[in-house]
């Protein structure tokens, strides 16, 4: 989240350093984290000025139009030049206008020749134009980059400006905005308050608190009650008598817009500017449309809220609401509601400031999808000491420009809770840091931060401000200290390197499984692992698949995807149906990444991070995690090999998912076997189980998508696709890959033509075939035919074999010897030689 600080208002609560540049002070705020995102300001530049219109005569044109031929008053100090109007003693510019908004006598806004609009993108210059030379512009709202009523010029109030005066002081835009970017534990950051502290502890100089006022006492005021521990207090003070039509002050809605926010009538202005201006979010509501005492408590079933933004929403019992006897009024902390809002008749208000706990306020937000200003400061914690002065504030400034009364007493219910008190050793911040820091000076530190702090020998006790709820173990001391200190003090020292041991087999083997892959031809993608029951639903898995039990997620990012995945090819079907969808015909992706399967051994226990957990510890928390191997998921559609010229395109096939598979698990050296499986998504005549030799553990699939799976990505055609257990891979491989030995002699070549029924794997047969003869370096199929000569459930299937010994050539005799020996082998698992 940012907050735009405008460096003038933030200057009325810090005395920084004279001269300073907003680059100085924004570079200075950044090392003390708050990370500049933008510095904003108008960006006119020349002789913009306040002008007076001394006379103005009509001229109507040939086409129609009428323009006005003004005499503008601009100052003697503008030298101004009107050769239409000789003689004059008041020095005036003559200026062509084509708005009729305004009359003689009305201070404008003049951009005399010189001057740069960034609305406009041009410099303004004297120009000759409908007979008469304009020696400069009359601005509207729209030309000067402001908001508000674009269709006439901009007439100034009577008081504060005089011919000549600059008018970018005049209109606040000679200020300059500082667009912080404020981490979530900051939240005292989001308000000018929190800026101008430490911006002061930054340069040394003194800080004046906007919130250092007298309270109105607490008494019997507005009844409040208190059903909910969820609302710890609340304050609430009224004012009767105020007048809804009076208008917000200038100055008030100008800085209300350089901190992001626009005008909406003085109540509504009041109540914002205030939050910004203190931190404290504050809500006002009608008098006369309350009904009874307010209530903070818990929404009943069923109740519904219509908000300021006119949705109506439905509550649920985990909602806080602030409530009044005809219901709710606002969910707490977030918004309130539109029937009781502030309008033009309303003339009693009721100031309420609460301190709700913080999390409730977030779980709202998100449940109602509401976001508000209010909602992000209350979701993060507040200064819980600060409720009585924030009402007490907001009706100071409602009856100084709204008239009326306040009351005499506020209402406050509830007590705040007490700080904690941090104990930590003395050195921590020295040892943690690197940064020699003494004992004087993390007291000096802390305390410039608003903690109270004591020392005794060693160690310091540190309870942290109220404005501070994030402080609460020894380590967030540790920050705040070296934030005084300075982040550039800690020396910049590269640690000593361990004595190189190198990858370990696991790493090795890793990275050659994805050189293998992207030497394959696949382009690697990286997915969110989330995934939920519709993603099951789309890979066609039957309700009791194990795959659809899942590891859900405390907080997920969508309710559509509530846990942590059980099979990459949910991520990698969506990317490949993205890419499809892009205009991409031939696509071949991979991930390499973890899926998460649970145990359900209970869940992980939460320690502190102030010490190592215990063995015991550590034990547990490994017991409670899921399981989490790494897998390799690929898919393809399209075509496999690009046609040309030259060349005929082969499109993809279910075959080059297992071809794939094969060749990582050569490149691991481990041994597969390849055997006809059965498991969605796959086509179930054309799934391959991967299967282990030892021990026969299934360690993934390959083969085409089934159709329907196809279809639910929207993809058509076919579309292979695989996903291995990688760890299951690393872990069967050898220690040390086989020392390769070769052999100089020459290979010797047979084919071999068998015939087999169609149930017999050809995986079955090739195995056999290679384990004939030592002499048999290598089998491969070349051809498979299915047909009437073949006869019916059965087919022809043609074998390269190439031979060779590693000591000598090999004679007529060693090859006939081999080729028996393969032809048993293959009679052995029901194939025989083809006649």
């Amino acid at each position: 989240m940012t907050m735009r600080v405008p460096v003038q208002w933030l200057g009325e609560h810090v005395d920084l350093p004279e001269g300073l540049s907003a680059e100085e002070l924004a570079a200075r705020l950044t090392a003390f984290d708050l990370k500049l995102e933008e510095i904003v300001s108008a960006g006119i530049t020349g002789p913009l000025t306040v002008g007076r219109v001394l006379a103005i005569s009509p001229e109507e044109q040939k086409n129609g139009k009428t323009i006005n031929w003004c005499r503008v008053d601009v100052g003697a100090h503008n030298a101004p030049s009107v050769p239409d109007a000789p003689g004059d003693d008041v020095p005036s510019r003559g200026i062509v206008c084509g708005a009729h908004n305004f009359g003689v006598g009305d201070l404008v806004v003049v951009s005399l020749p010189g001057t740069y609009l960034p609305a406009l993108g041009f410099e303004i210059g004297s120009r000759k134009t409908y007979g008469h030379v304009s020696d400069g512009m009359i601005c509207s709202t729209a030309e000067l980059g402001l908001p508000g009523d674009a269709s006439g010029i901009l007439v100034l109030p009577e008081d504060g400006a005089e011919p000549g005066d600059d008018a970018l002081a005049v209109l606040g835009l000679d200020d300059v905005v500082l667009d912080l970017e404020v981490n979530p534990d900051r939240a005292y950051a989001l308000s000018i308050r929190g800026v101008a502290r430490d911006a002061a502890i930054a340069f040394g100089v003194p800080f004046h608190d906007p919130a250092d006022l007298e309270a109105v006492p607490a008494g019997d005021g507005y009844p409040v009650t208190l059903d909910d521990p969820a609302c710890q207090l609340f304050a609430a003070l009224e004012v009767t008598g105020f007048d809804p039509t009076r208008p917000s002050p200038d100055w008030m809605v100008r800085r209300l817009e350089q901190a992001g926010m626009r005008g909406i009538s003085l109540a509504v202005d009041v109540s914002n500017y205030v939050m910004l201006e203190i931190g404290q979010p504050n809500h006002a509501y009608d008098r006369a449309k309350l009904v009874g005492p307010l209530r903070a408590r818990r929404a009943t079933a069923g109740e519904s809220i219509t908000t300021l933004d006119e949705v109506e929403r439905v509550l649920t019992p985990d909602d806080l609401v602030i409530a009044d006897d005809a219901g709710p009024v606002g969910i707490a902390g977030v918004m309130g509601a539109a029937h009781v809002e502030i309008d033009d008749s309303t003339t009693d208000i009721v100031i309420e400031a609460a301190l709700f706990d913080p999390a409730t306020v977030f779980h709202a937000g998100r449940r109602h999808r509401l976001t508000s200003e209010a909602g992000k400061r209350n979701e993060r914690g507040v200064d819980t000491t600060i409720h009585a002065r924030t009402v007490t504030r907001v009706a100071q400034l409602l009856v100084e420009h709204g008239g009326g009364t306040i009351a005499p007493t506020t209402t406050l219910v509830g007590q705040a809770p007490e700080p904690a008190t941090i104990t930590l050793p003395v050195a921590l911040p020295a040892r943690v840091t690197g940064v020699d820091v003494d004992a004087k000076a993390v007291v000096e530190a802390l305390e410039a931060n608003g903690c109270e702090v004591e020392l005794d020998h060693d160690t310091v006790s540190v309870t942290a401000p109220p404005w501070r709820p994030d402080l609460t173990d020894p380590y967030d001391v540790v920050e705040e200290v070296l934030r005084v200190v300075g982040y550039d003090q800690v020396p910049s020292i590269l640690p000593h390197a361990p004595a190189g041991r190198g990858l370990t087999t696991a790493q090795v083997l890793r990275r050659r499984a994805g050189l293998v892959l992207a030497g394959a031809g696949l382009v690697e993608v990286k997915t969110f692992p989330w995934a939920g029951p519709a993603d099951f639903d789309r890979l066609q898995l039957p309700p009791d698949d194990p795959r659809r039990d899942q590891v859900l997620l405390e907080n997920a990012l969508s309710a559509e995807e509530p846990g942590l995945t059980t099979t990459l090819l949910t991520g990698v079907l969506r990317a490949l149906a993205l890419n499809v969808g892009r205009g991409h015909a031939d696509v071949q992706l991979v991930e390499t990444g973890r899926v998460f399967l649970p145990t359900h051994r209970g869940s992980a226990p939460i320690h502190g991070v102030d010490r190592r957990p215990t063995p015991e510890e550590l034990a547990a928390l490994d017991a409670a995690l899921p399981r989490q191997p790494q897998h390799v998921a690929l898919a393809l559609i399209g075509d496999r090999a690009r046609g040309g010229w030259s060349s005929v395109a082969r499109p993809v096939g279910w075959g080059d998912a297992v071809a794939i598979v094969r060749r990582l698990a050569e490149a691991l050296h481990v041994e597969v076997e390849v055997r006809q499986g059965d498991l969605l998504p796959w086509h179930p005549g054309r799934c391959a189980e991967i299967v282990l030799p030892d021990g026969g553990e299934v360690v993934g699939h390959a083969g085409e998508l089934h159709p329907r799976a196809a279809r639910a990505y929207g993809l058509s055609g076919v579309v292979a696709a695989a996903e291995i257990d990688l760890d299951a891979l690393i872990a069967a491989a050898p220690a040390v890959g086989p020392k390769p030995s070769f052999s100089t002699f020459p290979v010797a070549k047979e084919d071999l033509a068998l015939v087999a029924d169609v149930s017999v794997p050809v995986a079955t047969v090739q195995a056999a075939l290679e384990a004939a003869s030592p002499l048999i370096e290598s089998v491969r199929l070349f051809d498979a035919y299915e047909g009437a000569q073949i006869g019916d459930g059965r087919r022809s299937l043609a074998f390269s074999l190439r031979l060779r010994a590693p000591d000598r050539t090999l004679t007529d005799e060693d090859l006939g010897a081999a080729r028996s020996a393969a032809v048993a082998a293959a009679e052995a698992v029901g194939a025989t030689l083809r006649s």
